[in-house]
């Protein structure tokens, strides 16, 4: 989407990104092998979209002629950009891993308007999908992404990239060089193994190792081209990309680059220091693209990460009067709003309502690609969603995340996305209370499955041994069946939720059950009303208008 100079500001405001037909505005987090519990590979993403259905995408193996073209469509509008030869075979895909426990994921930061090229044709969603089709690994992947749009145009705006297999993870950056300039400039920079990094729709890439080979790669051009357009003047060691093609202002600090710190500083307290900087103060020294954390991470971790509002700082979206009676930590759009001539905004956390999916790819080293590459697989609002383990290899989806099953106008019972937006439309408007029941099954889900890991691994190796395609419909079935079977549990849970809480009421229970009067009928409800600070709220606005008289 091109941002217009003078007018970015507005628009991270009110999340523009995020807006039907337009890129995704992302949170993307990413965990090096010698930062996790168990030597996995991890990254996360949140598609974050008010016109996007949360389904799992599946591309199979396939063997093309010679001279096969690939169509090539704008991954938010399905607008036709052009075609590009396709190559004699691709690999098998599910969501955004693929059977070589290759997995890409993206945020879009913008950047300068001027150097969107409505001319090319590789935008970044084909990037990834069609890089995951083709590569083995993540320095594959960032050559095939590279050469793609060196040798077609790069038609998006300005993107992070999260490219990680089964033993490093990288973060790309990206933007275009507007019409007549085919391309794009770029950097790429490996994350520490013993590191964790993230990005949030703000390039975050600022100086870089050029005499590092090993962990960092760009294009030729990436300072040259700065040099050339008047973005940057200085000495080569003195080079920021993030400055050069996406300069920080009010909006790419408080809306975007406070998530990353949000999860930075749960691994590192010294992430306090900056707490001036996300709050939009551009005058001050910007956080490192990594940290080393100061205890590892476990899969649970990276996906409660990415069920975070701020949660334990200041910018707590629980705390102030915006969230109502029962703390909801959620606002509806638009971000901003003006009140006696003075504009103001609502925070913009990791978690948020208008989720299609949010991901969590596990790349498992130790393991055969058919049983190390996990991709947890959840719809709709990550707070309120479930993890579901789908294996990388696997060749049929899920019925409750199928292309087809439902859509944005069309509810299906059996759609995970529906069932889980059911849920939580339902917990937004007594979220204090439900939230807890919630937790509850959301808890009794994930914590099954990771009991239940280690067994389907060792079965899975097992008939991986003896005969690998036995193995990979064995884990189809597992990954297909678990899913279906959570979202049937998660439509019990909305069955529960009503029924508790219906009419502002909530219904006695006794061992696990509603309670009944000695003639089989409900007991009477309680009324639990609001808590103090609300009641004070109300007073404050009505005056005397409801008080009681003697």
């Amino acid at each position: 989407m091109m941002i217009k100079k003078g007018k970015r500001l507005a628009i991270l405001l009110t999340l523009v990104l995020c807006s039907i037909g337009s890129s995704m505005a992302c949170t993307g987090l990413l965990v090096g092998k010698k930062a996790s519990v168990d030597g996995s590979v991890m990254i996360s993403y949140a598609a974050d979209s008010h016109g996007l259905y949360g389904e799992l995408y599946r591309w199979p193996t396939a063997v093309w002629a010679k001279g096969s073209m690939l169509e090539i469509r704008e991954w938010d509008t399905n607008k036709p950009l052009g075609k590009i030869p396709q190559v004699e075979r691709t690999y098998s895909v599910i969501g955004n891993m693929n059977e070589y426990q290759v997995a890409i994921t993206e945020s879009t930061f913008g950047g300068r308007h001027e150097l969107v090229d409505t001319t090319g044709i590789m935008d970044y969603g084909s990037l990834i999908y069609v890089a995951l089709q083709r590569s083995k690994t993540a320095r594959e992947a960032i050559q095939v992404m590279t050469n793609l749009v060196a040798e077609f145009g790069y038609y998006s705006s300005g993107e992070s990239f999260s490219i990680a297999d089964k033993n490093e993870a990288w973060i790309m950056e990206m933007i275009g060089k507007g019409v007549g300039n085919k391309g794009a400039v770029w950097v790429a920079i490996r994350i520490p193994d013993d590191c964790i990094s993230a990005h949030a729709n703000q390039s975050r890439i600022q100086n870089i190792p050029f005499d590092d080979k090993e962990n960092c790669l760009y294009s030729k051009d990436v300072i040259s081209f700065a040099r050339d357009k008047g973005y940057f003047k200085g000495k080569d060691k003195d080079f920021s990309f993030a400055k050069a093609y996406c300069p920080y202002d009010f909006g790419g600090l408080r809306a975007c680059e406070a998530r990353v710190w949000s999860f930075f500083r749960k691994y590192d307290k010294a992430m306090d220091q900056y707490t001036d900087f996300i709050k939009g103060d551009v005058t001050k020294d910007p956080m490192p693209l990594y940290i080393k954390p100061d205890r590892k991470l476990s899969v649970h971790d990276v996906q409660n990460a990415m069920r975070d509002h701020y949660e334990g700082t200041d910018l707590d979206m629980t705390k102030d009067a915006g969230a109502g009676a029962y703390k909801v930590p959620y606002r509806w759009r638009p971000m901003n709003f003006k009140i006696d001539g003075e504009t103001y905004f609502n925070e913009r956390a990791i978690a948020t309502q208008q989720t299609g999916f949010v991901i969590v790819p596990q790349m498992r080293n130790w393991l055969p690609d058919q049983i190390g590459g996990v991709l947890w697989f959840a719809v709709d609002d990550a707070d309120m969603a479930v993890f579901t383990p789908l294996y990388c290899s696997i060749i049929d989806s899920p019925e409750c995340y199928r292309v087809g099953n439902g859509d944005m106008m069309t509810f299906s019972w059996t759609s995970a996305f529906w069932i889980h937006n059911w849920v939580a439309n339902m917990a937004y408007h007594k979220y204090s209370f439900m939230i807890e029941d919630i937790r509850k099954v959301q808890a009794e889900l994930e914590n099954s499955y990771q009991k239940m890991l280690p067994a389907i691994d060792k079965a899975a190796y097992e008939l991986y041994e003896k005969d690998p395609e036995e193995a990979v419909t064995f884990l189809t079935w597992f990954s297909t069946s678990n899913a279906d079977v959570a979202t049937a549990r998660w439509k019990k849970l909305g069955e529960y939720l009503i029924v508790k809480y219906i009419d502002g009421n909530v219904k006695k229970e006794e061992n696990g059950h509603f309670k009944q009067n000695e003639y089989g009928l409900s007991t009477y409800p309680d009324f639990p009303g609001y808590d103090e600070t609300y009641y004070r709220s109300i007073v404050k606005s009505a005056g005397d208008r409801l008080k009681v008289k003697e």
